[in-house]
């Protein structure tokens, strides 16, 4: 099981789910997080799909987030590895990863909890990072949040190329099995697009090459740090 994090760019549209009812808090694998969804849903709606200062972006941005977070229930969907279109995503390139490849990517998202890579995901904006009225999120979601990764996880090797900021909302336990991977620059430069490049990148070898990729992958700019979980 891959972590990645959620990317801030996402692909618009999508199809509707449901006999087009469109989505639902209780949609895709992690559905018994939909009480936790609803809230925040709900949240953002009442919100006007939130502000400059809640979502971080301004402009032609903001109005397509504000107009997402507002409609989110019924709205359309793309599986999630067709929504999210960032830098690692974009190197990850999961379009031609096998299909049973991008089963085993699992995202933790601000709005969603946790959502597999070919679950129906809409168009929103909420950063793990932010406070839409109930505390920081990563605070906010980690023991449910904890709770239903630690028990899909069991069984499986886990491997949580999360940022800092995605990795507060998760706890493993101790029957989890598996590593955390941070990408360090030697040079101690900011790492930036080329940090992510480089993610995605190394995303796309483990779940090709499997773990060997931890001792074989190599990158010009950044080192492998691997601690256990």
């Amino acid at each position: 099981m891959l972590l990645l994090p959620p990317s801030e760019g996402k692909a618009p549209g999508g199809a509707r789910t449901r006999a087009n009812a469109g989505w639902d808090p209780a949609d895709g694998s992690f559905g018994t997080l939909s009480p936790q969804r609803t809230e925040l849903t709900a949240l953002l709606a009442e919100a006007g799909g939130g502000s400059e200062q809640l979502l971080g972006v301004s402009g032609e941005h903001l109005a397509r987030a504000l107009a997402a977070n507002s409609t989110l229930l019924g709205a359309p969907t793309l599986p999630a590895w067709q929504r999210y279109t960032g830098v690692v995503w974009e190197h990850l390139d999961p379009a031609t990863l096998p299909a049973t490849a991008r089963r085993r990517i699992v995202v933790v998202s601000g709005l969603l909890g946790l959502v597999r890579a070919d679950d129906p995901t809409p168009d929103y904006r909420l950063k793990m990072g932010a406070n839409p009225g109930v505390g920081r999120l990563s605070r906010w979601w980690h023991d449910d949040l904890s709770a239903k990764l630690n028990s899909v996880a069991r069984r499986k090797v886990v491997i949580d190329l999360l940022p800092q900021e995605h990795r507060a909302a998760w706890t493993p336990d101790s029957k989890i099995e598996g590593v955390s991977v941070s990408l360090l620059d030697p040079s101690g430069k900011p790492g930036g697009h080329f940090a992510k490049a480089a993610k995605g990148e190394l995303a796309r070898a483990l779940l090709i090459e499997g773990l060997q990729a931890l001792d074989t992958w190599r990158h010009d700019r950044f080192e492998l740090i691997v601690t256990p979980l």
